[in-house]
């Protein structure tokens, strides 16, 4: 399980790097999209290691 949030968490950021790095947008596009991810990966972290049982993600 540990593994897998590892493996979860390089991916996610890699793909934020590769976005923000090779695809032209306006920078508050970009702090908002940076903003959302960072978000729902700590909701999903919460989730995954059960302190947040609550909510649908």
């Amino acid at each position: 399980m540990l593994i897998n949030i590892i493996v979860v968490l390089v991916v996610v950021g890699i793909l934020l790097w590769l976005i923000n790095t090779y695809v032209p947008m306006d920078g508050k596009i970009k702090s908002i999209l940076n903003a959302v991810v960072v978000i729902v990966v700590i909701l999903w972290l919460l989730k995954a290691f059960g302190l947040l049982s609550g909510v649908g993600i």
